[in-house]
């Protein structure tokens, strides 16, 4: 389901172009017509991410990152368990080499080695890539750009999870991600599932205003259909498409969690707890059915993607 967001005119810099949903910190988001998504102008500069993101991007932005998602821990390998089982059931038992761009604290790629995957990450956050190391992780601290790329091998899958959103040119990055694909080989990307249905009820019949808008560390503002045209125009052939809980609805039935962090904690346990009780009970492929009927709808608060590289 698509909704018709209210939009105030036109706005145009620097060849960007497009209907102007938002405007904060000085930041215009338009839907560009030329890149085919939303994202905001001015775009920042790589020399201003580089800054943030290689210095100090988890100690000031995201103090508890680190301490939450090992606290999370069981539940966050639910959620990559069904990433892998996905990979494993589309490649043959040869094909178990992964690369994980933006690999964070590195629990992704441990649990890829559990299950007997050959890992390696590349991560710009020096914080973040020394605890993956200290996982036992094959680490790259840098940006995958056209400087980086010869350091790298060809991969049977690259993941790379809520990256796109953070990044100045998407498009450029997903052209690196399939340049070190192996054919047939696959890519997964999760990204926030942004100006999406249950948010336009939210701002046009609640009042709230738009806090998922949050540049400048937010560039992009993806929903299912921007993503997967521009997988495609990259050349990817869609798989498969997933969203993660609809986190929305707790505030749609009245806990308003948006700038309170205990309230937000305990709406991420319901989550958990629903999702992780699906599981233990052996309905694994109900929850996974009820993810993708979610992508249908454009809603839940990740859209998840696979894609084949041809």
């Amino acid at each position: 389901m698509n909704v018709n967001w209210p939009t105030d005119g036109i706005f145009e810099k620097d060849g960007h172009r497009g209907k102007i949903f938002d405007v904060k910190d000085g930041f215009h988001v338009i839907d560009c017509e030329s890149c085919g998504f939303k994202h905001i102008v001015p775009i920042p500069t790589i020399e201003e991410l580089e800054e943030v993101y290689k210095h100090d991007y988890y100690s000031t932005e995201k103090p508890l990152y680190l301490e939450r998602h090992q606290e999370d821990l069981d539940w966050w390998n639910t959620v990559y368990d069904q990433r892998y089982d996905f990979f494993e059931n589309e490649l043959p038992n040869e094909r178990r080499n992964i690369l994980d761009v933006g690999s964070g604290p590195g629990y992704f790629l441990l649990r890829g080695k559990q299950r007997g995957w050959h890992v390696e990450g590349i991560e710009p956050s020096g914080q973040a890539a020394e605890h993956s190391r200290s996982l036992g992780s094959k680490i790259y601290q840098d940006f995958l750009d056209q400087k980086s790329l010869p350091k790298f091998n060809q991969y049977d899958v690259i993941h790379a999870s809520e990256v796109l959103e953070h990044i100045p040119d998407p498009e450029e990055m997903l052209k690196n991600m399939y340049q070190l694909l192996k054919p047939g080989g696959i890519i997964c990307i999760s990204v926030p599932n942004d100006y999406n249905p249950l948010q336009y009820a939210l701002r046009v019949e609640c009042g709230f205003d738009p806090w998922w808008v949050a540049p400048p560390h937010h560039i992009n503002y993806f929903d299912f259909d921007s993503l997967t045209a521009l997988l495609q125009k990259v050349g990817y052939n869609i798989l498969r498409k997933e969203a993660s809980f609809p986190m929305e609805l707790f505030l749609l039935m009245g806990d308003n969690y948006i700038g309170n962090d205990s309230l937000g904690r305990e709406c991420h346990t319901r989550r958990k707890n629903y999702e992780q009780t699906l599981v233990q009970s052996g309905l694994s492929q109900l929850k996974r059915q009820l993810e993708h009927f979610y992508s249908e709808c454009n809603v839940g608060r990740t859209a998840i993607i696979y894609g084949v590289c041809q």
